[in-house]
């Protein structure tokens, strides 16, 4: 629609209209276009991936697991014990078939996101056992704090996923936990949702209620969620994560392959030596995948951070995390499979300014590493034992904001700017030129959370910093939610089904493991 027509079409008011009416639509997938800091050459690379295959084949992985170690044995690995050491070979015939790409199908089809490539999402952080809920108050969630975050997944744009659970609901039993979990991850918001892992039993329950909501079959051909498989750095998988990653691949879902990593704690004191020993544990856990069932979807995951040799405490932020990132980005590229990582980490215990460098530091390399499945990338405080409400916010319009970045320069009104210049002239301005009017939203990002008016203009205001500012608008979303429609008969279905569940899993302050 040209300038004319837009005006024709409302005028000054329409457009204001248009301009501040609310918009929460979901941006699609993020294409990437800007270039990746890749810091290691082809010949690096390589002496990396001989450095993992070599710890793979002479120092092996533990799978503590019997099912596992029979799996291995039947695919010819050699199996002395608990220990497995996997021949080179063997491991790259099996991640061969790791599909380098698919797209997560949401129950809204609209909101389908592809993944792996130069394709990325957003998800938000999961797991915190605190809050700091809206009035900035530290305390213990509840299943209503739950669904609070995924309404606020669902409404901001830049989020491609609710997740699950962003906090403990400490209100419910820890055996039924993730029945309800998965529940608010659906109802709250329909965008894709993470399926909780914390048992092989617990995997199975989210497997049986993704089929309840999407069909049996369509589960076969349509990955729908994603779970999250641990790894016991350094070199152990364990039982319950490998039960879990079978219950989710053998239904054609993909699982993210994820060392925990502690720099200097439970892997060598130096980047390099200790990516080697990441890459192996990732590698060991995406050729199991397939050993499970060829063609699976899986994703080369880890966590990632360093420890700091006066306290022990975990660090984020650091510049040793950002070049493992850009190191781990080019060995996923290497073997041709999609990654993940994690986004908006920090360690600061409130949403300071500590907090915001860590994150900003964090976010900014993962955007340059070109990595696909950014997860926790909102709401992570306090080395994820909070998730803050304020911090959700604004960490979800930095993720806005990097998007647009990654996106990269667009030239499509490259001729009308230039005439732009020739139209004002030397000394004049663009304020109200046809160009401005029509193109200044999409031009320059203009942030909503923060402030940069005139420090009297601030004053005058308020003095509003910008924790209250953030929580100001987590209220004003919540106010504007309305809760997307869910088929009254999968929505009965899941109830009952999960109704029978608390039924037969005793309620337990425990995992969830033989019911």
């Amino acid at each position: 629609m040209s300038v004319a027509q837009r005006s024709r079409s409302g005028g000054r008011a329409g457009r204001r209209a248009i301009r501040t009416a609310p918009d929460h639509t979901m941006l699609p997938g993020l294409r990437r276009t800007l270039p990746l800091c890749e810091p290691m050459d082809e010949e690096q690379v390589r002496k990396l991936d001989d450095a993992s295959m070599a710890i793979l084949e002479e120092v092996g992985i533990v799978f503590r697991d019997p099912i596992a170690l029979a799996d291995w044995k039947r695919a010819g690995a050699k199996v002395e014990g608990e220990r497995v050491y996997l021949d080179r070979g063997l491991v790259r015939e099996l991640i061969s078939s790791i599909p380098s790409s698919f797209t997560y199908h949401a129950r809204n089809p609209a909101k389908n996101v592809p993944l792996g490539g130069d394709r990325s999402i957003f998800v938000p952080m999961t797991g915190a056992p605190f809050l700091r809920d809206l009035d900035n108050e530290r305390r213990n969630p509840t299943l209503a704090d739950l669904a609070m975050f995924h309404k606020l997944s669902h409404m901001l744009p830049a989020l491609h996923s609710s997740a699950h659970h962003i906090v403990e609901p400490y209100d419910h039993p820890i055996s039924h936990r993730h029945l309800r979990i998965t529940y608010s991850s659906i109802k709250h918001s329909d965008k894709t949702f993470m399926g909780m892992t914390t048992s092989p039993k617990n995997a199975e329950d989210v497997m049986e209620m993704c089929a309840i909501l999407f069909g049996e079959e369509y589960l076969e051909t349509h990955p729908v969620t994603t779970g999250n498989c641990n790894g016991n750095s350094p070199l152990v998988w364990d039982e319950t994560m490998l039960g879990a990653m079978r219950a989710f691949s053998k239904r054609n879902q993909p699982v993210l392959c994820s060392p925990f990593v502690l720099g200097g704690a439970n892997t060598p004191a130096s980047v390099v030596p200790a990516v080697a020993q990441l890459n192996a544990e990732a590698l060991s856990a995406l050729a199991y995948t397939q050993v499970i069932r060829k063609g699976a979807p899986a994703i080369y995951g880890h966590y990632l951070s360093t420890v700091s040799m006066k306290s022990g405490a975990p660090m984020a932020g650091t510049p040793e995390i950002s070049l493992m990132n850009f190191m781990i980005g080019q060995m996923a590229r290497f073997y041709d499979v999609p990654w993940r990582t994690s986004g908006s980490l920090g360690g600061a215990k409130t949403f300071d300014a500590q907090a915001g460098y860590e994150s900003a530091a964090t976010l900014s390399a993962v955007i340059h590493s070109g990595a696909n499945y950014i997860w926790h990338a909102a709401g992570w405080n306090e080395a994820g034992m909070h998730c803050s409400v304020a911090k959700f916010i604004v960490d979800a319009e930095q993720c806005a904001m990097a998007y647009r970045m990654a996106e990269g320069p667009r030239w499509d009104d490259f001729d009308e700017g230039l005439a732009a210049i020739r139209d004002v002239g030397p000394g004049g301005h663009y304020l109200g030129h046809p160009h401005t009017q029509e193109n200044f939203q999409r031009a320059f990002f203009m942030p909503e959370t923060f402030d940069n008016n005139s420090i009297e203009q601030w004053k005058a205001e308020g003095e509003v910093e910008i924790t209250e500012r953030a929580l100001g608008i987590a209220r004003k979303l919540l106010s504007e939610y309305q809760e997307p429609a869910l088929e009254t008969a999968k929505n009965e279905a899941l109830l009952d089904y999960i109704a029978r569940r608390e039924r037969e899993i005793p309620a337990a302050d425990a995992l969830n493991q033989d019911y």
